[in-house]
């Protein structure tokens, strides 16, 4: 038996070091992703486009409610954006009838470098793809 528990530990051992690894490739990612960020909301300040009032979309598609934050939407349909504070917003959520009338409110998400990574086909989009599309010059602000 005890060499099936040092089989468990070792396991175990693996496991927690794999998941390490994994955490801090997400973090090293997200880190990547909001200097991104940073250098396009600088270049969007200076030479626009200038930022809307972004709005959250009800999971099922039927509605939408304002928000309180603006900036700019980095996919054609809407469902997420970058906030002039320079944060990452995911803009689908479950709306409620009050929500619909008085606003929603929106926290940011730590920002991929793929959006969309683990959807469907062809519903991914490198993060300095889409923000290309907003502001094709924010990378100059990057150094």
């Amino acid at each position: 038996m005890n060499g099936t528990q040092s089989w468990a530990e070792r396991r175990r051992e693996d496991a927690a070091a794999k998941a390490e690894l994994l955490d801090r490739r997400r973090r090293a990612e997200n880190e990547r992703a909001r200097a991104m960020l940073t250098a396009f909301v600088a270049a969007a300040e200076r030479s626009g486009p200038e930022p809307e009032p972004l709005r959250l979309q009800d999971y099922n598609g039927r509605g939408t409610a304002r928000t309180d934050v603006s900036g700019w939407y980095l996919r054609r349909d809407r469902t997420v954006a970058v906030g002039t504070d320079g944060q990452f917003y995911i803009l689908t959520g479950k709306l409620s009838l009050a929500d619909r009338l008085r606003g929603a409110e929106v926290a940011p998400s730590d920002p991929p470098l793929v959006i969309g990574a683990s959807g469907k086909d062809g519903d991914s989009i490198a993060l300095d793809v889409a923000l290309d599309r907003v502001q094709p010059a924010w990378r100059s602000s990057t150094g």
